[in-house]
Formats: structure tokens, C-alpha cells, sequence
């Protein structure tokens, strides 16, 4: 699903219609100069919502690209500055 210019044009800074759209996706995927317009016409809902797209150039590649996406987890810390994680298990396939 992709969206162009004139679609985040109707969203118009609405903060109910840009948490909607964020709610309906995981994450979003923007080339540079997508990137540039995106607060300017939406907002900063997207931002606020953890959802900013992530920049994607035009010789990457989509699939390497959404699949460094979904292997990616976020931690949101408050007062603890260090922390242990475990990420694998010896027996997980690739």
C-alpha cells in the first residue's frame, strides 16, 4: 500500500485521521524527499506515535529493507541507563 503527496495533502494536520493511519500500519517506509514533506503535512502524530517512516534510497532494497524493519525491536527506557536483553536462542532457525 503506498500513499503520494496529494493523499497526506487530505489528512490536512488532522491528529484523529494521522492516528488512525498510524494505527493501521507497523511501520512506514519513505524515500528522502518524502521524508522532508512528511511533518509539514502531517504533523507530528506520526512522531509521536513511534511510526516516523524509515529512509529507504532508490538501490536498496524493499525486502532487506522490511526485514531489517521487522527484526528490529524498540525499548523505550526511563531511569535505568543499562540493559541485558536476550535476542536469540541456539536453536532458532534464521
Amino acid at each position: 500500500d503506498f500513499k503520494d503527496v496529494e493523499t497526506l495533502k487530505q489528512f490536512n494536520r488532522n491528529k484523529k485521521l494521522v492516528k488512525k493511519l498510524a494505527g493501521q500500519y507497523d511501520a512506514f517506509l519513505a524515500s528522502e524527499s518524502m521524508i522532508r514533506l512528511i511533518p509539514r503535512l502531517l504533523g507530528p502524530g506520526l512522531n509521536k506515535a513511534g511510526k516516523f517512516p524509515h529512509l529507504i534510497t532508490h538501490n536498496e532494497s524493499m525486502e532487506a529493507k522490511l526485514h531489517e524493519i521487522r527484526s528490529t525491536v524498540k525499548f523505550q527506557m526511563k531511569k535505568v541507563l543499562c540493559l541485558g536483553v536476550a535476542v536469540a536462542n541456539v536453536a532458532q532457525t534464521p
